[in-house]
């Protein structure tokens, strides 16, 4: 299957073309049908599934359409749980949107920065892309109304659950018209996604893209057995040595991702890292840096990675390991995307080897362990 036979008009499909991808994932098959049929969409599939491009484009779309025979225009809500999948999201709309003949107007909202710019950049905007909480503030100010949307997605909504946003949303879901198409995508289907597929989509599609389904067989995968005090210089060594000129190095928290950055620079090493206790500006600027290869590490947590989508990112190591097999093949599946190969290295301290065994048990693969007691780490 191609992207020219779900229905794109020619503008958009070139514009994929252009953006490398060669044919659609699986959710992108089922997705973007449905919505340009106008139904609603549960989507259930982990990131780097191709799920953004599966509303992004059907959506642009949409506003072809529209423009094309002069009718009512689209207004879109995107919500998202955090600010760097807020930018994230309307990089890919404006991005594919430049193809389309007639400009559509998209805009970025979210919390950590000065809020009087945004209220003047969503006058006239036809697609927000907004956290809940900053959201809320444009509309209690009067900038932004509700009641003219008629697409809401709501994009990683078992995140947002995660990080205490129910309220709001549930204040976002009483402002929006109760006639609308609302498309849900979510990493997993627990109880509290259940409950929100029953209350707010009426007879979705429901596209369910197993983790066993997602191929991690390009990704490359091999851990080191190493003692804790070693990790640093270890780390250092194997980027130095591999002559890796784009790595993300994924932490647990916000002080070991501030202390590997220190000491990866001090070491030679352009490296910075990305977390919540970083200023928005700070943020962007190192994940920008890190795109363009200015930046040869980006030091992160799982947090703030919701927002890292490098399409041909070739490394990915795991400082320390996350707390869940799930969050493990989210990790490496940040490499090998688009059916480019991709490296996967883990960090294994003796008291993680029994929670990595559990990992490559869920993930029904083994990976390579290799001893790093005779690596000579001098100097690194």
């Amino acid at each position: 299957m191609s992207f020219s036979t779900l229905g794109l008009s020619k503008p958009l499909v070139e514009a994929v073309a252009e953006q490398h991808y060669t044919k659609p994932y699986p959710i992108q098959e089922d997705a973007i049908p449905a919505i340009l049929q106008a139904k609603d969409v549960l989507g259930i599939a982990r990131t780097g599934s191709g799920k953004t491009a599966s509303f992004v484009l059907p959506i642009l779309e949409l506003f072809h359409r529209a423009k094309t025979v002069k009718i009512k225009r689209v207004n879109v809500l995107v919500l998202v749980p955090t600010r760097e999948l807020a930018i994230q999201v309307a990089d890919v709309f404006q991005t594919f949107g430049k193809a389309l003949p007639n400009p559509v107007k998209t805009v970025a909202i979210y919390g950590g920065v000065a809020v009087n710019p945004q209220m003047i950049a969503v006058h006239g905007a036809e697609i927000v892309v907004a956290t809940p909480g900053r959201l809320l503030d444009l509309v209690s100010s009067n900038a932004l109304r509700l009641s003219d949307v008629e697409i809401l997605v709501l994009d990683e909504a078992d995140k947002m659950l995660e990080l205490g946003f129910a309220d709001e949303m549930n204040r976002v879901f009483d402002l929006v018209p109760a006639k609308r198409q609302t498309i849900l995508f979510s990493a997993t289907l627990g109880d509290a996604i259940a409950d929100i597929n029953q209350s707010l989509l009426r007879n979705p599609v429901t596209i369910q893209i197993d983790d066993e389904e997602q191929d991690i067989d390009l990704i490359k995968q091999t851990a080191y057995r190493v003692d804790a005090e070693r990790k640093g210089p270890l780390l250092r060594y194997i980027i130095k040595t591999g002559k890796m000129k784009q790595v993300l190095v994924f932490v647990s928290s916000v002080r070991t991702a501030d202390n590997v950055v220190t000491k990866l620079s001090k070491n030679g090493i352009q490296a910075a890292a990305i977390h919540s206790k970083k200023t928005q500006g700070a943020r962007s600027d190192a994940l920008s840096r890190f795109k363009a290869r200015e930046l040869t590490v980006l030091v992160a947590t799982d947090l703030m990675s919701r927002g890292i989508d490098i399409q041909f990112l070739p490394y990915v190591i795991n400082f320390e390991l996350p707390r869940s097999p799930k969050d493990y093949i989210h990790r490496i599946g940040r490499t090998g995307r688009a059916e480019a190969s991709g490296e996967a290295i883990s960090l294994i301290t003796p008291d993680e080897e029994h929670h990595f065994r559990v990992i490559q048990k869920k993930m029904k693969k083994r990976v390579e362990m290799i001893n790093s007691e005779d690596i000579d780490l001098a100097g690194y």
